[in-house]
């Protein structure tokens, strides 16, 4: 009889922005490539803060201008941009809707800090994406940070006791501040077993590779 082959196990830290479109087409892709290895590798993923604008103002600002102004995009380049995420999106099964503004995250990454002690993260990612990306919400309101976090299991009035405080602030800045330091400034970074660093949102091909090279997988 022969003995079952036990997967490789992997530690990967997901450092990332919840506005940020490349994210979520890293993590999909990502997601994609562990499935396409069909349990030869077990990934252990940690949801790391990484925020593109920490300045941004609670009101938000629209997303357009925002982009003009922080990248000196025409509008013809603006919609060449969009167009090509909405494909790539598409091609990995997620929806990008009509998105008019861009917020604050970091409440959103204090959740997400939370989210892991209670084994949501993920599940909390995915609907912060959705939220912001698909249905165009204000990632930055309480209100649509608490009904998410309700919505894949948290407590309610436990996302409400944290947002009203400043819990989990020190937690947040100190990560950032690591990965900052460690020379991210760019997203999505997806960081395997402490050492090897695929950068930004690559298609699934490039990260079935790197994490079978990684595993030592043939």
């Amino acid at each position: 009889m022969t003995a079952a082959i036990k997967p490789i196990p992997v530690k990967i830290d997901f450092v990332s922005d919840v506005s940020c479109p490349w994210c979520i087409i890293g993590l999909k892709a990502l997601e994609q490539a562990l499935s396409n290895l069909d349990g030869a590798v077990s990934a252990e993923i940690h949801f790391q803060p990484f925020e593109l604008n920490p300045q941004m103002a609670a009101e938000g600002e629209d997303i357009a201008e925002h982009i003009r102004k922080k990248y000196g995009s025409t509008p013809e380049q603006f919609a060449a941009n969009r167009e090509h995420i909405r494909a790539r999106g598409a091609a990995l099964g997620f929806v990008f809707g009509k998105r008019d503004r861009i917020y604050n995250t970091f409440d959103a990454h204090r959740l997400l800090h939370w989210a892991e002690t209670a084994g949501h993260q993920q599940a909390l990612k995915h609907a912060l994406f959705r939220a912001y990306f698909t249905d165009d919400e204000d990632v930055s309101s309480h209100e649509v940070l608490i009904r998410l976090a309700g919505e894949v299991g948290l407590q309610a009035a436990c996302a409400s006791e944290i947002l009203a405080s400043d819990l989990y602030t020190a937690e947040v800045r100190a990560q950032e501040e690591l990965y900052l330091g460690h020379g991210i400034n760019s997203v999505p970074a997806v960081i395997v077993n402490d050492r090897h660093l695929i950068s930004g949102g690559q298609p699934v091909e490039a990260f079935e590779g790197a994490l079978k090279q990684i595993a030592g997988l043939k």
